[in-house]
């Protein structure tokens, strides 16, 4: 991607000054960002996905300032009818079940894969919507049909109402007010407080990025870490000189050395941060899964399943959890195929027999598709 081109997606700006002047910052209203645009999914699609077991969905209603939420599956017949008013229906990860929607999240990579998330899609009748809430995450409103009202603002008080089952904002402050028509997309910063409201029935595709939590991202990455250093000598505690103690109630000071120099140890491997990282981002979702393939013959065009996660950095590429060390000039041809998901002819003819092997394998695996 040019990331100097403007995009009509961006209201003209290109991704370049798009992150330099809103990313983080502050709000950008873009109408038609995505001229003619319609829904990817219909509504029965929709709300057929909504009711498969392995989607994350959710149920939300408000019953008069009594909100209500309910958890997937959702079976069609759990819903209440079309012309009931303020009830909302909202389907997360849609970009992994439908190719459609993937292919969408495509033209939002101008921010790094690994802080991409996913696309959540939202069906709300009239009056429906989630209650006045702020995220810790950026995201970007598509309206894909009908009408949404936002109120927005920054928000100083985050103070949540008690008693509900929902993050909702006790002292909502909204700044601004916009009426999203299919094709206008809203962008948000972390922390922007925000309350759509449907204008008769709806359909909102929200794409979300990941804000990793430091102390989660510390335990995946120490515990990967500490697997990988498992099977290392000296990784079992040995006290043959221990003596008989009056007190057993204390923590001989052996093993808090033996544990201190468990956790140097680690962290003093080459990389080992780096590769537990990448492994930790590219880590599939617990309910994502890949159909295996029989194996092919030659490898002419490859392309990444869209559930697949691939990203590399000076010496590695990660790819579903897995990394690999990679240099030269199969390290070019894996950066291509993580920045741009596929590989065609004239790159596969370029790669050693060793990364022909690998890539033969991921596609056995479903990890990758080949044409």
């Amino acid at each position: 991607m040019d990331v100097q081109q403007p995009l009509a997606l961006l209201g003209g700006l290109s991704p370049a000054q798009f992150m330099r002047r809103h990313w983080h910052k502050k709000p950008l209203l873009v109408r038609q960002a995505i001229a003619g645009f319609k829904p990817l999914l219909a509504r029965a699609e929709l709300l057929e996905l909504a009711g498969r077991e392995g989607v994350e969905s959710r149920f939300i209603q408000d019953k008069g300032g009594q909100w209500v939420l309910r958890h997937g599956p959702l079976a069609r017949r759990s819903l209440p009818p079309l012309a009931t008013p303020r009830w909302t229906a909202l389907v997360q990860g849609v970009d992994l079940h439908h190719e459609g929607v993937h292919a969408l999240m495509q033209q939002f990579r101008f921010v790094p894969e690994a802080r991409l998330d996913d696309l959540m899609i939202s069906y709300a009748t009239d009056g429906g919507g989630v209650g006045p809430h702020f995220d810790n995450y950026d995201v970007f409103l598509l309206q894909a049909h009908g009408q949404r009202r936002w109120r927005i603002g920054r928000q100083k008080d985050k103070t949540l109402r008690s008693g509900l089952p929902l993050k909702i904002l006790a002292a909502f402050e909204p700044e601004e007010e916009h009426v999203l028509e299919p094709g206008d997309m809203l962008y948000l910063p972390p922390g922007w407080a925000h309350d759509g409201i449907a204008v008769g029935e709806c359909m909102t595709y929200s794409i979300g990025f990941r804000s990793p939590n430091g102390a989660q991202l510390a335990h995946e990455v120490l515990q990967r870490m500490a697997e990988g250093a498992a099977d290392e000598e000296g990784a079992i505690y040995r006290d043959a000189q221990q003596p008989a103690v009056a007190g057993p109630g204390a923590i001989p000071a052996e093993l808090q050395d033996f544990a201190r120099q468990a956790v140097q140890r680690a962290l003093a491997q080459p990389q080992a941060l780096e590769c537990a990282l990448g492994e930790a981002l590219t880590e599939p979702k617990p309910n994502v899964w890949f159909e295996p393939a029989e194996a092919g013959g030659m490898l002419e065009c490859l392309t990444l399943d869209r559930r697949t996660r691939m990203m590399y950095d000076d010496k590695h590429v990660f790819i579903n959890g897995e990394s690999y060390r990679a240099s030269g000039r199969d390290a070019t041809l894996m950066r291509r195929l993580a920045d741009e998901r596929r590989l065609e002819p004239r790159d596969l003819v370029r790669a050693s027999d060793e990364a022909l092997e690998l890539l033969s394998a991921w596609c056995e695996a479903g990890w990758a598709h080949a044409r």
